[in-house]
């Protein structure tokens, strides 16, 4: 599509890098806003914010590294070209959680009651950034009549890019009106889970860049499953004591 936004003299300007930094001042600019309403402080949330976006991304970097490890064996130089993509959520995920956890525990703050304000914009700046892959290419899906053209692999390729756009951005209202309904704390963080598990494994069937593993299902896939049991779980025992004890807003 459109890797390159444009060139400034020696400096360019990578889409997919425009689209991660975009991602981030919007996150956390609504989310910090979103916590001054709430009575939290707004800057620990821009800090923790910031903390979770870094330790994500360099979690998220680590992660695809490893599952192609032979190419960057060949091609060492290309680890720090994050500009040409290759980041992996769930690699981000459990970085930026245990970076994220850690953070808030020095501040002596509610570890879930943090994480329920932050889920939704955290799936707002997956959306943002998927059209960054988008535009650069990556994270592609499989060769169809019904797709887009993609110069940098010269074919018509079902847009998954797009489509999880579309979905992260549903999956971000889902959360904002859990927000402001009656709940535990855990309880919009779990869902964020449950609902991103499920749209990742569906997306799977449809994407090309990334290899089957046992059986078939992509690796991906079955740790999507994985995140959806598990959330399900804690969903099912977050529900069980809002019933006996009532509920309270997050």
């Amino acid at each position: 599509m459109h890797p390159i936004i444009c060139k400034l003299g020696p400096f360019t300007i990578y889409s997919y890098g425009l689209m991660l930094a975009i991602a981030f001042l919007v996150a956390s600019s609504l989310a910090s806003l979103e916590a001054k309403r709430r009575g939290v402080n707004p800057d620990i949330i821009f800090n923790f914010s910031f903390i979770v976006f870094v330790s994500g991304v360099i979690g998220a970097r680590i992660f695809y590294i490893a599952q192609n490890i032979s190419y960057y064996r060949e091609n060492p130089i290309d680890i720090i070209m994050l500009q040409q993509g290759g980041l992996s959520w769930f690699g981000g995920l459990g970085a930026g959680v245990l970076l994220g956890i850690i953070y808030l525990k020095k501040k002596r703050l509610s570890v879930y009651k943090i994480f329920d304000l932050i889920a939704p914009f955290v799936a707002l700046a997956q959306g943002l950034g998927r059209i960054g892959c988008l535009l650069n290419g990556c994270c592609f899906g499989k060769v169809s009549m019904y797709g887009i053209y993609f110069e940098v692999h010269n074919s018509i390729l079902i847009p998954t890019q797009l489509y999880s756009s579309l979905i992260l951005t549903f999956i971000f209202i889902i959360l904002r009106l859990s927000q402001e309904k009656p709940h535990k704390a855990g309880e919009i963080f779990f869902l964020y889970l449950l609902l991103y598990s499920i749209k990742r494994f569906f997306i799977e069937v449809w994407r090309a860049d990334n290899s089957v593993v046992l059986f078939n299902p992509t690796l991906f896939q079955i740790l999507s499953i994985l995140i959806f049991f598990l959330s399900l779980i804690k969903l099912v025992f977050i529900k069980k004591s809002r019933a006996q004890n009532g509920a309270h807003p997050g």
